[in-house]
């Protein structure tokens, strides 16, 4: 019992090393990607195409997962830009983008983690800059503002789509004009809008006018119609049935037929 006592200890310490190294090397290759991310395997400076999904992994121990996001995210710029004529007007923009789950081994291994400052945001500044210089203040301040977003997002979205980020949209939250220039704007416009509305004032009286000429014009003709369809005959007509109506009613009265002038009926009260 002596001779296999030292042996057999050893023998317990060796499994008991060896289950702890095989424990420590399962639980270092044990890897959980978050929702929302993928991994980028990295062993020894040498970048893996594949990406790694969310969800619970075995890996190589000596491998190391980068986790990027694939969420969508906003990059906010507020930025000085020139208009067409030189003005400075200051445009507060939006960009909704995120990583292209695919794409994420490339842009790690030729961008790095920090590819927002380096590539999201440069791309953001020189577009929004280049696109505005094609463009007066005033258009900028008022009717344009939807196409000039529509030409940014036409010239951003392949620029970043070449280099694994997808743009989803981009929102010009405010335009601030230089403070002389936006009262001028604001006056014109205002003073636009009252000659439109005594456009429309004088729209509706030539209107009512027109209605009130045609009425008259309608009085007129009738008045013509019927006074070329009285004569002598359709008067004395229209006499005796008034006398025949009055006849008969039963007020007092005195009819003399044939005494009035053009030998219509008197009628004379009692």
């Amino acid at each position: 019992m002596t001779q296999y006592g030292p042996r057999l200890a050893f023998r317990g310490a060796l499994l008991w090393v060896i289950v702890v190294i095989v424990g420590t090397v399962l639980f270092r290759g044990l890897v959980v990607v978050p929702a929302g991310h993928v991994g980028v395997k990295d062993l020894f400076g040498t970048i893996s195409s594949s990406p790694v999904p969310a969800g619970l992994h075995l890996i190589n121990p000596l491998a190391k997962i980068h986790k990027l996001s694939i969420r969508t995210q906003e990059a906010k710029e507020v930025l000085d830009v020139p208009s067409k004529e030189g003005l400075v007007v200051k445009i507060d923009v939006s960009l909704l983008y995120g990583l292209e789950a695919e794409q994420a081994p490339v842009v790690y291994k030729t961008i790095g983690p920090g590819y927002v400052d380096v590539v999201v945001e440069p791309l953001l500044r020189s577009t929004v800059r280049g696109v505005t210089s094609g463009y007066d203040a005033k258009a900028l301040y008022t009717s344009a503002r939807d196409t000039i977003a529509s030409q940014i997002k036409t010239i951003l979205i392949p620029q970043l789509q070449e280099r694994g980020i997808r743009a989803e949209n981009l929102l010009l939250r405010s335009i601030t004009l230089p403070a002389i220039l936006a009262t001028a704007i604001e006056r014109k416009l205002e003073a636009e809008q009252q000659a439109e509305q005594m456009r429309f004032v004088l729209d509706k009286e030539r209107q009512e006018a027109d209605r009130k000429r045609i009425e008259a014009q309608g009085i007129a003709d009738y008045q013509t119609i019927v006074n070329k369809g009285l004569n002598e005959l359709i008067l004395r007509w229209k006499g005796i049935e008034a006398t025949k109506e009055l006849a008969a009613s039963p007020n007092t009265k005195i009819v003399v037929v044939g005494a009035g002038k053009d030998g219509l009926p008197l009628i004379l009260g009692q």
